[in-house]
């Protein structure tokens, strides 16, 4: 009897079980767009700025480093992780505060990002960034100073006045790395910019030497060489575009003056070529989400989409990307890449890899700190729930039309 009874149970267990899947499925919300892009980017962000607020992520990190790793420092990897990851967050944490589920999630970010600001630059902090040591600095330096631009008001104004003269000593003593003539150009320029930006003592050449020589590098059709070889890679979209466009809005205020000692220091002209290089990006979307993989540092995942959600947040898309459809081909790369839940390690950081820990990608200066340049594709979240971008109805991308046999329109090319 006591068996019967037994498999009695087992089989109404086993009846009841899909049904009650079946129904949790249809009782469940559907994520909007933008809680799908705020439920990835907390994820990303929360594990890092909750230990560093605290100066406890240089004890709780799970570091990983490339198979080819070149021997440099390895506490690099805290900087990386943290200047990159601002510099995508640093626009969503400019919302005013608000009591939805999101703005709770906004807040808590915000004072963990301030109160890891601090730990960053004081040398008491077991979370004291690797400042001093290495070139590598120059580079995730950089990015901390374009959170600073992104969030002037939000993030730079709140910090005590002991913080703020730490960081213009720390971006200011820089200047003993003599960055190669690549993107790193950018770097030293976008620190002197958020220098000028915050009123303190600032070296103009580094500013307009990088501006000349990227104006140089244009080669046509919104792309622009690497330095004097052109590679075929996301480069354009983890530094060169964006940087080069924050740097001569500061520079020319917005736009409303040239820069009389830089030839070609025409912020509406760098302006149409970042749009031409967003028009393409958004056409390497696939129908199903993905992008071509090729290039250097392709581990940064999203960072690829840079540009796209620099011109959404900003308000600078052409005509031709309606936001709606940016919107739309962005989401479903988004929820390709981190829908399956495999990019973060057992500790909840980035791990090495495109989609999912592949290792044997990552270039010999990659650690997984460096993969947090995957946010800068979130920088939309910088504009309010009931901006356009997250309201209006999503529209079938360009190659999603393409591919399915609807009208689509035709692409040229863009000449200054």
């Amino acid at each position: 009897m006591k068996t019967k009874k037994y498999l009695w149970l087992l089989l109404t267990v086993a009846l009841l079980i899909p049904a009650n899947i079946s129904a949790k499925k249809k009782t469940e919300k559907v994520k909007t767009d933008r809680e799908l892009w705020t439920g990835v980017l907390y994820q990303m962000a929360a594990p890092v700025l909750s230990s560093m607020s605290e100066g406890r992520l240089q004890d709780d990190m799970q570091v990983e480093l490339s198979p080819t790793w070149d021997g440099r420092d390895k506490r690099v990897t805290y900087m990386e992780c943290f200047g990159r990851l601002m510099a995508g967050l640093a626009p969503w944490l400019s919302l005013p505060d608000d009591d939805t589920a999101e703005g709770v999630q906004r807040k808590q970010l915000r004072e963990w990002a301030l109160k890891s600001y601090a730990q960053a630059v004081d040398p008491e902090s077991k979370d004291y960034l690797l400042w001093r040591k290495e070139g590598q600095p120059l580079v995730d330096a950089a990015y901390v100073a374009e959170s600073f631009l992104r969030g002037y008001d939000a993030l730079w104004m709140p910090l005590d006045e002991l913080t703020k003269q730490r960081y213009i000593a720390e971006f200011q003593q820089l200047r003993r790395v003599d960055p190669p003539y690549t993107n790193w150009l950018l770097f030293s320029s976008t620190i002197e910019c958020f220098l000028k930006r915050a009123g303190a003592q600032t070296d103009y050449y580094r500013i307009t030497s990088a501006l000349r020589k990227v104006d140089e590098w244009y080669v046509g059709d919104g792309w622009y060489s690497d330095g004097q070889d052109f590679a075929f890679d996301y480069y354009n979209s983890f530094v060169i575009h964006p940087m080069y466009v924050e740097c001569l809005e500061v520079m020319t205020d917005g736009g409303k003056k040239n820069i009389w000692n830089v030839a070609g220091g025409n912020f509406p002209k760098a302006m149409k070529r970042m749009q031409r290089f967003g028009m393409i990006l958004e056409r390497f979307i696939s129908p199903e989400g993905t992008f071509p993989v090729f290039g250097r540092s392709i581990t940064y995942r999203t960072g690829v989409l840079q540009p796209l959600a620099l011109l959404s947040w900003r308000g600078w898309l052409p005509k031709e990307l309606p936001a709606g459809q940016v919107r739309a081909a962005m989401t479903a790369v988004i929820q390709r890449m981190f829908g399956d839940h495999r990019n973060f390690n057992e500790k909840g950081y980035l791990t090495l890899g495109f989609n999912g820990s592949q290792p044997n990608i990552s270039d010999w200066y990659t650690n997984n700190g460096s993969l947090y340049l995957a946010s800068l594709a979130f920088l939309p979240l910088g504009l309010p729930a009931d901006a356009p971008f997250w309201t209006d109805e999503p529209l079938p991308w360009t190659s999603k039309k393409a591919w399915e046999g609807e009208d689509f329109p035709k692409d040229h090319a863009y000449h200054d």
